[in-house]
């Protein structure tokens, strides 16, 4: 309806607001993905709240940032949402001003520390793995002797591999199945296909399900964490999924897009 020339509230299109994965939606490795640029300058330019989520846990949102800001990308650290992140905000919600003996790096051991939990190797509450890009088998070696005496087993997500250019490389996925198979025990795992990680990163810049959809490159993650979370879902195929792949999924996504550069100018009504 309108009155004196305006809009009522009920005819006003949807206010959405995005969730996005970072590696195979916005870059390769250290390369931007054309079209992305352009994409989120529009999310800027039309006040469209986003968030980009990595399982990875290596680098905190302020590296992280610097990493996209020399692919061209200019993404503010509030707007980078980590499964390190996750994790600590997991954890410190579970057993607030807990221990943990971690195996990762700063972006894991820097969010445990601002949550205040303390990192130590003597009986520790948790055992938390996460993503290095070397692992050492003694700090392995640590991790399964603390879990067969008690500490309660995390990890940040279950991705068996992670990119590289010169091809896969073994992720917290791996590392933590051969922790189970020493142990016996199976860890949580925080990040993505988990919608907890979906949720916390709503609840950390006030979105809501309803009106929020999740964009990513993989169906056994993005998507499946995306739908569990109650989001609409696009698959972008600049990644690791392809448009055959879609089909061994019993779920889909809500739409199919070659690449978010497809999305531009049209951020305000995806769908």
């Amino acid at each position: 309806m309108v009155h004196n020339g305006e809009v009522s509230e009920t005819e006003k299109p949807q206010q959405w607001t995005y969730l996005m994965d970072m590696d195979g939606v916005l870059v390769h490795e250290d390369h931007l993905i054309p079209g992305a640029d352009t994409f989120l300058a529009e999310l800027q330019a039309n006040e469209i709240p986003f968030i980009v989520l990595t399982n990875n846990s290596i680098r905190t949102p302020r590296d992280l940032r610097a990493r996209l800001a020399f692919t061209g990308l200019d993404i503010p650290e509030k707007s980078i949402w980590t499964s390190a992140l996750a994790t600590a905000t997991f954890l410190g919600n579970q057993r607030p001003g807990g221990s943990a003996y971690v195996v990762g790096e700063s972006g894991l051991t820097t969010a445990l520390h601002d949550i205040g939990y303390t990192l130590t190797d003597s009986s520790p509450d948790y055992v938390v793995l996460g993503e290095t890009r070397t692992y050492s088998f003694e700090a392995i070696t640590t991790a399964i002797r603390l879990v067969e005496k008690g500490s309660r087993f995390i990890a940040t997500n279950p991705d068996a591999t992670g990119p590289s250019r010169e091809g896969s490389l073994p992720a917290t996925g791996s590392v933590a199945a051969l922790i189970t198979k020493a142990t016996g025990k199976e860890p949580y795992y925080v990040g993505k296909p988990n919608a907890l990680m979906m949720r916390s990163a709503l609840r950390a810049i006030g979105g809501h399900s309803e009106n929020t959809l999740m964009i990513g490159d993989r169906m056994d993650t993005d998507v499946l964490s995306g739908l569990e979370a109650g989001l609409q879902t696009i698959l972008v195929l600049t990644g690791i999924s392809t448009i055959q792949s879609v089909e061994q999924y019993p779920y889909r996504p809500t739409k199919v897009l070659d690449s978010v550069a497809d999305l531009v100018g049209r951020t305000q009504n995806p769908f």
